[in-house]
């Protein structure tokens, strides 16, 4: 895996403009922030629920046999701007947690809503497992 840092540009935080990488492809559909098992919410704050979506994507990747450090692109759908802004240490601590320093491509995006009416967010991943 190549992270692509075009000539000229200042270094991103937390994200990166662009990945390479060749292998077996996995794709993760869309997890939010509820308990996986019950399928269920424990809690409705905005930080709390995007570390059960990495933890939920992280149980996801590992079934398929990829690791985070895989992980070539994340899309993130948020439905709440402000409480996502208020909450960027705390989900930046999550996110380190389970994927320590890689930053894949990263995209976040607004959202009116969600399938399921108490999910303030929902991630999705593509990670590729070197041949």
């Amino acid at each position: 895996m190549k992270i692509v840092q075009p000539a000229g540009w200042p270094r991103p935080a937390g994200y990166a403009n662009g990945v390479v990488a060749a292998g077996r492809v996995v794709a993760v559909a869309g997890q939010i922030g509820w308990n996986p098992t019950t399928e269920r919410f424990e809690t409705d704050e905005v930080a709390a629920q995007a570390r059960q979506a990495l933890d939920n994507l992280v149980v996801v990747l590992r079934a398929a046999g990829a690791e985070p450090a895989d992980v070539v692109r994340l899309t993130w759908y948020v439905t709440d701007r402000a409480g996502y802004v208020a909450s960027r240490r705390e989900i930046g601590e999550a996110y380190r947690a389970l994927f320590g320093t890689h930053y894949p491509a990263m995209s976040v995006v607004i959202v009116a809503g969600l399938l399921d009416e108490r999910a303030k967010v929902e991630i999705e991943a593509t990670a590729v497992v070197p041949k």
